[in-house]
């Protein structure tokens, strides 16, 4: 059994679609015309500069929080793109981390003792 790597222990298959879209970058919506599956929305919103990729927003959550990132999605609701991030904290709680998915803009962070897991 092979150990996991910090990859593989906040990797769920809902990120598949998240970590396939960051990887493609903006080669990987060549050829689309229209988009028809919330991966092909979330590939061409990448592609176009509309959102920016996972791995930025990781970095951000790293740079704000000590804890390990367990899931990530990326939402669309009325036309705002975010990327909503559990995080798995130091003391064991979970809290919910809510981005803008254009600037990685802090909307909404909720947990308990969150403010503890705040880097300075």
């Amino acid at each position: 059994m092979r150990p996991m790597n910090a990859l593989t222990r906040w990797l769920r298959p809902a990120a598949h679609i998240l970590i396939l879209v960051a990887a493609l970058g903006p080669f990987g919506a060549a050829g689309i015309a229209h988009a028809d599956t919330d991966a092909d929305r979330a590939r061409e919103a990448l592609r176009s500069g509309e959102i920016l990729p996972l791995s930025h927003i990781l970095e951000t959550v790293s740079n704000q929080y000590t804890g390990d990132v367990i899931d990530v999605k990326l939402d669309r609701d009325d036309g705002i793109w975010t990327y909503e991030v559990k995080l798995l904290l130091p003391n064991s709680a979970v809290a919910k981390l809510k981005y803008d998915a254009r600037n990685a803009r802090l909307l909404k962070a909720k947990g308990h003792d969150l403010d503890k897991a705040r880097k300075p």
